[in-house]
């Protein structure tokens, strides 16, 4: 562990770069350029709100606002959005630098930091735009948003554990990453992101309990959407998952450092 912080330390420049170059190759050949980063957010984050809670008029117990289905799937984007985008860049971690860890003693362990970099930058920007549409929506900011310093933290902690076990295994398996693929589709729809928990059936909640992803999506409606702190039981046994799924993932780069890079 500490030679990683060591390799972590050493190479921060190197990290900081990486995350830049990522952001700025996203619109390389774009003349808004990094504008784009929050015109797509914005014009996302605008169409759920007026498409679908003006036209469709959809509204949610403890919300007190027209919009309130809007800013209930919104505030599930958010989390769902930073899990995709840091897992997707994870997938690829390895075969995608394939040429840089060949040629270059570059550590291992920067180069899932780069992808937690770049999802975290543009979560940031999907988050400020998302704060600007609920304040037009008369959705104010309160205190409790404080918390989301702290869902982010277990998210991207859990992001990383599983991104490190997706991206070792797609250096042997290659099938991993259409697996992966299809395995996001079923928890994007088995977690309740745009319909609410009260439509399920009662018999079949028990099963969600079972979906970490539903405990951090469920703590951001509750900051976000009824400005509630979390529970913080469920948030804490993630939190721990999150940590384990850390040491396996560290564990597989590790145990598999000499393999993969004769495979890739």
């Amino acid at each position: 562990m500490s030679g990683w912080l060591e390799s972590i330390i050493g190479y921060r420049y190197f990290i900081v770069s990486s995350v830049r170059n990522e952001l700025l190759n996203q619109f390389a050949r774009s003349r808004l350029g990094g504008l784009w980063m929050v015109i797509q957010p914005l014009v996302m984050v605008s169409i759920y709100a007026f498409v679908l809670s003006a036209v469709l008029r959809s509204r949610l117990e403890g919300i007190s606002s027209q919009y309130a289905y809007a800013i209930y799937l919104t505030s599930g984007i958010l989390a769902w959005s930073l899990f995709s985008d840091v897992l997707m860049r994870s997938l690829n971690l390895f075969v995608g630098n394939a040429n840089l860890l060949k040629k270059m003693l570059v550590p291992k362990v920067t180069l899932p930091l780069i992808a937690l970099g770049a999802g975290l930058v543009n979560n940031l920007l999907l988050l400020a735009a998302i704060l600007v549409i609920f304040a037009l929506l008369g959705h104010g900011p309160s205190v409790v948003l404080l918390w989301l310093p702290v869902l982010m933290l277990v998210l991207l902690l859990f992001t990383l554990g599983l991104g490190l076990v997706v991206a070792v295994l797609n250096v042997f398996m290659r099938d991993t990453a259409q697996v992966v693929g299809i395995v996001m589709q079923c928890m994007f729809w088995f977690t309740p992101i745009i319909y609410p928990v009260s439509i399920i059936p009662e018999h079949l909640r028990y099963w969600l309990m079972f979906n970490p992803l539903y405990h951090v999506v469920a703590a951001y409606q509750s900051v976000l959407a009824y400005q509630q702190p979390p529970a913080l039981l469920p948030l804490a046994v993630v939190a721990g998952c999150a940590l384990l799924l850390c040491l396996l993932g560290f564990w597989m780069v590790r145990r598999a450092n000499a393999e993969m890079v004769d495979v890739l």
